[in-house]
C-alpha cells in the first residue's frame, strides 16, 4: 500500500507544477486544449487496456458492464453535487461556463459569500476528479506487476490543464497563491491515500470482485473524461483536438506494449 500510496502523489504531482506555472505566465487557450485533448487520448487508451480488458478476462460480460454504470452514475451524481456547491466550472479558466471562448469572468473576489462558495466548489471539484483516477493507478500495482507506466502519463498529463483552469479561477474567487498551493498540496495527499485504498480493494477481494471494482473505476474515468476534458478540449484547440487525442492514444498504447 506504500507503494500505491507513493505512485498516487506522483500523478497528482502536476496538480502543483500547473499551478506554478499558471501563477507565473498566461498559456494560450489553443495550447492548454491540446494538453487536455493529449490527456483524453491517453487515459482512454489506459482505461480501456489496464481496467476494461483485464476485467473482461477475469468476469462476465455483464458484470463488468454493471461495474461501469455504477462507476458512471456515481460520478454523474457526484459531480452534479459539486456543481450545485459552485465547482460546476471549476476547470475553466474563463470563469464562466456562459463565458464566450477568451473572455474573462466579471469577478474581483471582493463577494465574500460567492467567492468562498465558489472555492469551495472548486476544490471539492478537485479532490472528486483525483479520486478515481488515483484508485486506478493503485489496483494497477495489484499482483506485483509494477505502476502501469501509460496509466501514470496519462493521469499526470491530464492533470496539468485542470490544475490551470482551476487555479485561475481560485484566484478570480478571491483566493491567495497559499491558499491554492496548500489546497493543491491536499488534493496530492488526498490521491496517495485513494491509490492505497484502490490497491487494497482488489488486493484483498476475490478476482470477479476485483474485477467489478476494475469496472466501476473505469466507468467514472470514462464519465469524467466525456463530461469534462474531452468537451473542454475541443472547445480550446477546435480542428486539432482530435488530433492531439490520437497522439495521446498511441503514445499511451506504445507505452502499454513496452510493459
Amino acid at each position: 500500500m506504500g507503494e500505491a500510496l507513493l505512485w498516487g502523489a506522483l500523478g497528482a504531482s502536476s496538480l502543483i507544477v500547473a499551478a506554478e506555472v499558471a501563477f507565473a505566465i498566461s498559456l494560450p487557450r489553443m495550447l492548454i486544449g491540446l494538453i487536455m485533448a493529449f490527456g483524453v487520448g491517453a487515459l482512454i487508451s489506459s482505461v480501456s487496456f489496464e481496467l476494461v480488458a483485464p476485467a473482461l478476462t477475469n468476469s462476465e460480460t455483464w458484470k463488468v458492464g454493471v461495474g461501469l454504470a455504477a462507476g458512471s452514475v456515481t460520478f454523474f451524481v457526484g459531480d452534479r453535487a459539486i456543481a450545485h456547491l459552485g465547482g460546476g466550472n471549476r476547470k475553466n479558466p474563463a470563469g464562466s461556463a456562459e463565458a464566450e471562448p477568451g473572455e474573462a469572468a466579471q469577478s474581483d473576489g471582493t463577494d465574500g459569500e460567492a467567492g468562498d462558495s465558489g472555492g469551495l466548489g472548486i476544490a471539492l471539484g478537485t479532490v472528486l476528479d483525483g479520486i478515481p483516477e488515483s484508485a486506478v493507478l493503485g489496483m494497477s500495482l495489484v499482483g506485483g506487476g509494477g505502476v502501469s507506466v501509460s496509466l501514470l502519463a496519462g493521469i499526470w498529463i491530464s492533470n496539468l490543464p485542470e490544475a490551470l483552469g482551476s487555479t485561475v479561477n481560485m484566484r478570480t474567487a478571491g483566493w491567495t497563491k497559499a491558499r491554492i498551493r496548500l489546497l493543491w498540496w491536499i488534493v496530492i495527499a488526498v490521491s496517495g491515500v485513494a491509490a492505497s485504498l484502490g490497491f487494497a480493494l482488489v488486493d484483498n477481494v476475490s478476482g470477479l470482485s476485483g474485477a467489478v471494482i476494475q469496472a466501476f473505476a473505469a466507468g467514472a474515468l470514462l464519465t469524467m473524461i466525456a463530461d469534462e476534458m474531452a468537451p473542454e478540449a475541443f472547445d480550446r484547440s477546435r480542428i486539432f483536438s482530435g488530433l492531439a487525442t490520437v497522439a495521446g492514444f498511441a503514445l499511451a498504447v506504445w507505452l502499454t506494449s513496452l510493459e
